[in-house]
């Protein structure tokens, strides 16, 4: 292969390169994604329709009470889940703390938790123990909950999953959490 024919093979990346970031920018001036609709598009016969409604409407603003879910939640389920946390955070007893805080205890304990780590300032300012429900709302949308938090996770949105997680943190201590009635 000589000279001219690696310039036409670089030339060829190049276009295509371009050609992409130009259909992008395009494609972000002519679709509008942020537009909500102040109607149904389709009307479903025998479903009530309300002509205020959008598709924000119908979204939780908060985490569901997981207090029922608890007596009754699977820990090997929360501790499968739990992996995801097992990233930034170490669980067991005594164990170093990573990109956050071991989490032995956490239930019914201080924010701050372990002495020694590192906290954000908005989580030093929060204050108060780790309840059930603030564990709840903490890991259903942390930056909403503690804004400010260096914690990056974006969250657990399903209840039974939170509770599943939140039921293997009240197994992982020394003399677990009284479980709410």
């Amino acid at each position: 292969m000589d000279g001219f024919e690696i310039n036409k093979i670089i030339a060829a990346v190049l276009i295509a390169l371009l050609t992409a970031k130009v259909a992008d920018i395009a494609g972000d001036r002519f679709v509008h994604q942020e537009k909500k609709l102040h109607q149904q598009a389709f009307v479903i016969e025998g479903v009530a329709q309300s002509a205020t409604a959008s598709a924000g409407d119908s979204q939780p603003k908060g985490p569901e009470d997981i207090k029922p879910l608890l007596a009754a939640a699977d820990l090997a389920n929360g501790e499968k889940i739990f992996k995801k946390c097992a990233v930034c955070h170490t669980i067991e007893k005594g164990e170093p703390a990573k990109v956050g805080p071991n989490l032995w205890g956490v239930i019914n304990g201080p924010k701050d938790h372990m002495p020694g780590f590192a906290y954000s300032e908005a989580m030093k300012t929060k204050g108060g123990t780790w309840t059930y429900d603030d564990l709840s709302e903490f890991l259903y949308k942390p930056q909403a909950f503690v804004k400010g938090t260096k914690m990056s996770f974006a969250g657990l949105s399903n209840t039974k999953e939170r509770a599943d997680v939140i039921a293997y943190l009240r197994s992982k201590s020394d003399s677990p959490a009284e479980l709410p009635k």
